[in-house]
């Protein structure tokens, strides 16, 4: 299986569970670090998602991954886990929950006619394949998502 083969079967596997608990599924990973490979479930809920939920959901998914083992090439370390601060912004809903925040992106080249390939910007509007925003001189960007390396709340810290 491809990564992203493996990441959509963990997705309709978690799916359920996830939901049973009332909880959001807010993304799922398989990524090689090191000599390990990792598969990540990040779940989330209002106030924030428990350890205690983590393991419940790591409990309840860990059988029915089990029956694909021989399909994933590599062994791999489950972790299921709070998406965090930081998190990236990925899906509609995502962006949707974002409208009017100061979000900090990160380009993969740079909009045209500038130099920056991060910045901080308002998130005015999102369709499928566009993001727009309100950069600090109050100037509008519309920026294609193909180009978001990065794109995640931004925080002062």
């Amino acid at each position: 299986m491809t990564k992203k083969q493996i990441e959509a079967t963990c997705e309709e596997l978690v799916f359920p569970i996830i939901e049973e608990k009332g909880f959001e599924l807010v993304d799922v990973e398989y990524v090689k670090e090191g000599a390990n490979y990792y598969l990540r479930v990040y779940a989330d809920k209002e106030g924030g998602i428990t350890i205690d939920d983590c393991v419940e959901i790591s409990r309840a998914l860990n059988p029915k991954l089990d029956a694909y083992d021989k399909e994933f090439k590599d062994p791999y370390i489950l972790e299921v886990s709070s998406p965090g601060l930081l998190r990236p912004l990925k899906k509609d809903k995502d962006f949707a929950r974002n409208l009017g925040k100061m979000v900090e992106i990160k380009l993969f080249k740079p909009l045209e006619g500038k130099k920056e390939k991060e910045f901080e910007a308002e998130l005015k509007s999102f369709d499928e394949k566009t993001i727009l925003v309100v950069l600090e001189d109050d100037s509008e960007e519309l920026i294609d998502r193909n180009n978001l390396a990065l794109i995640r709340l931004a925080f002062e810290f």
